[in-house]
């Protein structure tokens, strides 16, 4: 009977997964999600711009009016200030420069031998949660984690004779599900930072967001994860994947590529030329008329050089010992392969790139045609009216993110889209952005490992195929839903009692909006 019951509820399962499944196929790349809103907003900009609200927008303090974006003059200036648009889109260059140094320190193969080094290392009672650390902290290096560091773990479980696939889901859940849970500053948060801070300046034009506002609170979350996926991971998961037999051939079985002495040599002396580089930085700001600072002297404040200065640095801390790690074990030869790296990384980029034009075109729109300010306001009296505490309207947003995460993979481009709806909404509560941002996050990155909409959800099949042929889509949701679910629930707790002690979000952050 129970047998019986447990095929049913397996059927209804793999039914509601394939609906899942085909419904996220038939969504538009999400790039063409941009230019089909832009086309609404126009549309929406046209029927509204004839009628009066009795919404106050508080920019102004006078009513709010919707601009049809389709006049004349409208179009002329959308034409005339496209390329403008396009290239002063504050995410762009963001992602852009960050990514110029990581690419060096990828390419050059500092971050691959880095990350060999600390598993090979790892006694196998610690092996869960080192790599788990190590697939949160491979966020900083664009698609190691996924190229590294997840087929990295499954050859470390088997050769040490524990069962592949726990490896691999493992370091899944760091890399994808722990996506939002990071102590070393990288590319995600001033990326995440500026699509808030324009979300947040249709209402307040000049507010300023710190690229690290949800610093600490994401470094707090990476202990949780890391507990909570040891926890799952060897008490729950790997008992249930012993009935999977590894059946793969032997040929396919990848096996573990041991650092060379020159590798190793080469390592210690970037990571030597990484401490100096860091050692120079708190030299330069330790006095209290450093340049770096704000002209009062403080050092978190947005006004000071170096808040403004995170990418570059994210830049220059990568870069650095890329090339020291480069020249040395003879990945680098010379000037040109420097640069060949940096071009390796932007290659890889080109699709962002792409998503990128479309999106600046559209919040520029949604923000010209004031429809913005309008849901925004209009959001915010209901939610108002229904008079819900803001913990509860947090947690909602949460569980929307994350279910929006099953049909819309990418971390910007979601955010790009219902940012600016979400943002100043819930400023109008009284909720900051900063808080606004980290439930953002909290959602995304719990839903990533169980989407097949994901980029990489397929190339992990790929990775579990090896050991287990049987392996498929249906398979890896059903050992990484345990890891969603209970890492949803952990993380918005863990947001709930952090917020109630007044724990600090980041850097300059808060959780309540003044206006």
């Amino acid at each position: 009977m129970q047998d019986t019951t447990a095929a049913a509820t397996d059927t209804k399962l793999q039914r509601v997964l394939d609906w899942i499944e085909r419904t996220g196929n038939k969504l538009p790349d999400p790039a063409m999600i941009f230019f089909f809103s832009l086309l609404i907003v126009w549309a929406l900009s046209w029927l509204l711009s004839s009628m009066s609200f009795g919404e106050i927008d508080p920019r102004t303090g006078e009513a709010i009016v919707v601009h049809n974006q389709l006049t004349g003059s409208s179009l002329a200036t959308f034409l005339a200030n496209m390329v403008k648009t396009f290239t002063g889109f504050a995410p762009l260059g963001v992602v852009l420069v960050a990514m110029l140094g990581v690419g060096v320190a990828e390419h050059s193969g500092f971050i691959n031998t880095g990350i060999k080094k600390i598993l090979d290392r790892t006694p196998q009672f610690l092996l869960t949660p080192i790599v788990i650390l190590v697939a949160i902290v491979s966020h900083t290096a664009s698609d190691a984690g996924y190229v590294l560091v997840i087929p990295l773990a499954g050859v470390i479980y088997y050769a040490m004779g524990r069962h592949p696939l726990a490896g691999i889901t493992a370091a899944f859940a760091g890399v994808s599900g722990g996506f939002s849970a990071n102590f070393v500053p990288s590319a995600i948060d001033p990326l995440l930072q500026s699509f808030t801070q324009s979300a947040a300046q249709i209402l307040d034009p000049a507010i300023q967001i710190n690229p690290l506002n949800n610093y600490f609170f994401t470094s707090a979350s990476s202990v949780l994860v890391i507990l909570v996926g040891w926890y799952l991971n060897d008490k729950i998961i790997e008992p249930r994947l012993q009935k999977m037999v590894v059946d793969g051939d032997p040929e396919d079985i990848p096996k573990f590529a041991e650092v060379t002495g020159k590798e190793q040599s080469a390592l210690r002396w970037a990571l030597f030329a990484m401490a100096v580089g860091i050692g120079l930085l708190v030299a330069s700001v330790w006095s209290e008329s450093s340049a770096l600072r704000s002209p009062n002297g403080e050092l978190a404040s947005y006004s000071a050089p170096l808040m403004q200065s995170i990418v570059p640095l994210i830049f220059l801390l990568f870069l650095i010992p890329g090339v020291v790690y480069g020249y040395l074990a003879g990945t680098f030869k010379n000037s040109r392969d420097v640069i060949n790296a940096m071009t390796k990384s932007m290659d890889g980029m080109s699709y962002y790139i792409v998503m990128a034009f479309f999106c600046a075109l559209f919040i520029s729109a949604f923000n010209t045609s004031n429809i913005g300010a309008l849901l925004a306001v209009k959001g915010a009296d209901t939610l108002r009216e229904l008079a819900l505490p803001a913990s509860v309207t947090v947690v909602g947003m949460i569980l929307l993110t994350g279910f929006v995460n099953l049909f819309v993979g990418s971390a910007s481009a979601k955010w790009a889209l219902i940012g600016p709806i979400l943002v100043p909404m819930l400023m109008q509560l009284g909720i900051s952005p900063d808080l606004t941002q980290a439930a953002y996050r909290i959602g995304d990155s719990s839903s990533n490992i169980i989407t097949p909409l994901m980029p990489y959800f397929p190339l992990v099949v790929v990775y579990a195929q090896r050991y287990v042929k049987g392996t498929g889509i249906g398979t890896l949701i059903s050992i990484m839903l345990p890891y969603a679910l209970t890492l949803l629930v952990c993380w918005t707790a863990f947001l709930l009692i952090y917020w109630s002690i007044g724990l600090p979000l980041g850097i300059q952050s808060s959780y309540t909006y003044g206006g």
